[in-house]
Protein backbone atom coordinates (compact mmCIF):
# COMPACT_ATOMS: atom_id res chain seq x y z
CA UNK A 1 0.00 0.00 0.00
CA UNK A 2 1.10 3.59 -0.65
CA UNK A 3 2.09 5.85 2.16
CA UNK A 4 -1.01 7.76 1.62
CA UNK A 5 -3.21 5.04 1.37
CA UNK A 6 -1.57 3.88 5.09
CA UNK A 7 -2.25 7.72 6.35
CA UNK A 8 -5.66 7.32 5.31
CA UNK A 9 -6.32 4.35 6.93
CA UNK A 10 -4.85 5.56 10.06
CA UNK A 11 -6.84 8.61 9.77
CA UNK A 12 -9.66 6.60 9.94
CA UNK A 13 -8.93 4.44 12.38
CA UNK A 14 -8.23 7.29 14.54
CA UNK A 15 -11.01 8.56 14.41
CA UNK A 16 -13.25 5.67 14.35
CA UNK A 17 -11.74 4.84 17.67
CA UNK A 18 -11.84 8.67 18.78
CA UNK A 19 -15.90 8.34 17.96
CA UNK A 20 -16.44 5.22 19.30
CA UNK A 21 -15.39 6.88 22.88
CA UNK A 22 -16.79 9.57 22.53
CA UNK A 23 -20.30 8.48 20.94
CA UNK A 24 -20.54 4.61 21.12
CA UNK A 25 -19.26 4.40 24.68
CA UNK A 26 -20.56 8.05 26.37
CA UNK A 27 -23.23 8.66 23.78
CA UNK A 28 -24.37 4.60 23.46
CA UNK A 29 -25.20 4.94 20.06
CA UNK A 30 -25.39 2.47 17.77
CA UNK A 31 -22.05 1.57 15.91
CA UNK A 32 -23.55 1.64 12.62
CA UNK A 33 -23.64 6.13 13.52
CA UNK A 34 -20.38 5.58 15.31
CA UNK A 35 -18.79 4.58 11.69
CA UNK A 36 -20.90 7.00 9.84
CA UNK A 37 -19.65 9.87 11.63
CA UNK A 38 -15.61 7.94 11.46
CA UNK A 39 -15.70 7.53 7.73
CA UNK A 40 -17.46 11.32 7.02
CA UNK A 41 -14.59 12.47 9.93
CA UNK A 42 -11.66 11.31 8.43
CA UNK A 43 -13.13 12.04 4.58
CA UNK A 44 -14.32 16.04 5.16
CA UNK A 45 -11.00 16.30 7.51
CA UNK A 46 -8.41 15.00 4.99
CA UNK A 47 -9.88 16.62 2.00
CA UNK A 48 -10.85 20.31 3.66
CA UNK A 49 -7.88 19.93 6.86
CA UNK A 50 -5.32 18.16 5.46
CA UNK A 51 -4.79 18.84 1.55
CA UNK A 52 -6.54 22.71 1.63
CA UNK A 53 -5.84 24.10 5.70
CA UNK A 54 -2.93 22.19 6.54
CA UNK A 55 -0.65 23.69 4.21
CA UNK A 56 -1.54 27.51 4.58
CA UNK A 57 -1.67 27.34 8.47
CA UNK A 58 0.46 24.42 9.77
CA UNK A 59 -0.14 21.72 12.11
CA UNK A 60 -1.13 23.33 15.79
CA UNK A 61 -3.43 25.53 14.02
CA UNK A 62 -4.72 22.67 11.46
CA UNK A 63 -5.25 20.37 14.08
CA UNK A 64 -7.74 22.92 16.01
CA UNK A 65 -9.67 23.76 13.14
CA UNK A 66 -9.76 19.94 12.27
CA UNK A 67 -10.87 18.88 15.47
CA UNK A 68 -13.71 22.07 14.89
CA UNK A 69 -14.74 20.62 11.62
CA UNK A 70 -15.20 17.11 13.27
CA UNK A 71 -17.66 18.37 16.09
CA UNK A 72 -19.50 20.17 13.26
CA UNK A 73 -19.89 16.84 10.81
CA UNK A 74 -21.27 14.81 14.45
CA UNK A 75 -23.35 17.77 15.14
CA UNK A 76 -24.97 17.77 11.48
CA UNK A 77 -25.47 14.45 11.34
CA UNK A 78 -26.98 14.52 14.77
CA UNK A 79 -29.29 16.73 13.28
CA UNK A 80 -29.70 15.03 10.16
CA UNK A 81 -30.41 11.01 12.26
CA UNK A 82 -32.63 11.66 14.98
CA UNK A 83 -31.57 7.93 15.88
CA UNK A 84 -27.62 9.41 16.61
CA UNK A 85 -27.43 11.01 20.02
CA UNK A 86 -25.30 13.52 21.31
CA UNK A 87 -24.39 15.51 24.34
CA UNK A 88 -22.34 18.55 24.72
CA UNK A 89 -19.47 16.40 26.68
CA UNK A 90 -19.27 13.66 23.69
CA UNK A 91 -18.80 16.52 20.77
CA UNK A 92 -16.29 18.22 23.98
CA UNK A 93 -14.90 15.16 24.18
CA UNK A 94 -14.45 13.43 20.35
CA UNK A 95 -13.44 17.34 19.55
CA UNK A 96 -10.13 17.62 21.96
CA UNK A 97 -9.42 14.00 21.43
CA UNK A 98 -9.68 14.51 17.50
CA UNK A 99 -7.56 17.54 17.78
CA UNK A 100 -4.73 15.98 19.67
CA UNK A 101 -4.82 13.08 17.62
CA UNK A 102 -4.84 15.25 14.32
CA UNK A 103 -1.70 17.58 15.46
CA UNK A 104 0.47 14.23 15.55
CA UNK A 105 -1.01 13.43 12.57
CA UNK A 106 -0.41 16.43 10.76
CA UNK A 107 3.36 16.51 12.05
CA UNK A 108 3.92 12.81 10.21
CA UNK A 109 2.09 14.20 6.98
CA UNK A 110 4.83 17.18 7.35
CA UNK A 111 7.69 14.77 7.50
CA UNK A 112 6.50 11.54 5.23
CA UNK A 113 7.80 11.68 1.89
CA UNK A 114 5.57 10.62 -1.48
CA UNK A 115 2.27 11.89 1.03
CA UNK A 116 -0.07 14.43 0.11
CA UNK A 117 -0.16 16.91 3.34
Amino acid sequence: MSKTTNALLFKFLLTLVVAGIAFGIMGGNAFKWVLLVAVLGAVIDYLAGDLLILPKVGSLIGAIINAALAAIIAIVIARAIPDFTITTPSVLTFAILVGIGEYFFHQYLLRADKVEP
